[in-house]
């Protein structure tokens, strides 16, 4: 008989697994309204755009704006390194930028449209008001800076490209070379050989800090 640790990651493993078919399906099913769905979100970013040129990046609902009920938390490491956000994380959808107390950010107010988290690997930066959507989806975020032995980005991107409700990319302006981010959650490892990955993954994924668990990680943006 396994140990309840390993039924629990082979139950977690078949029921992601089970998510990635039936969007698989649903994919499948909803091809023919592919391109009318993609005219009506084409109108609408013209139509924000027209928005956004009367009202500028100021406004009280947009660009900068800042996530108060976020501000007032802060970081509380436990002991197996994982930091955790003790303030509120707002899951408002807003149009432009969100000026987020934590880098990267761990959630909070967010763009209406996720970055596609389905083992995605992006080689530039991304917008963190599409990357916060898809931890609420429940994907965990991998992020690097230059300083990241390049063997750690190659084996880090492996293991992302093989994991639906993940995805990964380069940030310039985070405080330590590899950082792993979910919902609410946050932690540094020193390489991708540190045990704490494996661990992280396994926790997070889809994990129960989700707050909105099977939701898509595909049919958002993409780079």
């Amino acid at each position: 008989m396994g140990s309840p640790k390993s039924t629990g990651t082979a139950s977690r493993t078949a029921r992601i697994e089970e998510m990635r078919r039936a969007e698989r399906s649903r994919e499948r099913r909803g091809r023919v309204l592919t391109i009318v769905v993609s005219g009506l979100v084409v109108a609408g970013l013209v139509g924000f755009g027209a928005w956004a040129l009367t009202k500028g990046d100021g406004g009280s609902k947009g660009g900068g704006k800042v996530d108060d009920k976020a501000a007032a938390g802060s970081f509380r490491t436990g002991p197996d390194g994982v930091r955790t956000w003790t303030g509120k994380l707002a899951r408002n959808h807003v149009p432009g930028k969100v000026s987020y107390p934590m880098t990267p950010p761990v959630g909070g107010d967010h763009n209406q449209v996720w970055m596609n988290c389905n083992g995605d690997v992006y080689k530039k930066p991304l917008a963190n008001e599409n990357a916060v959507h898809s931890m609420e989806h429940g994907a965990v975020w991998v992020t690097y800076t230059d300083k990241a032995d390049p063997a750690d980005v190659k084996q880090l991107a492996a293991k992302v490209s093989q994991t639906p409700y993940s995805l990964m990319s380069p940030d310039q302006e985070q405080k330590d070379p590899i950082m792993l981010s979910a919902w609410g959650h946050q932690r540094t490892v020193k390489s991708a050989a540190d045990p704490a990955v494996a661990s992280f993954f396994s926790t997070y994924v889809q994990g129960e800090q989700t707050p909105e668990p099977g939701a898509s990680c595909t049919n958002g943006l993409t780079q």
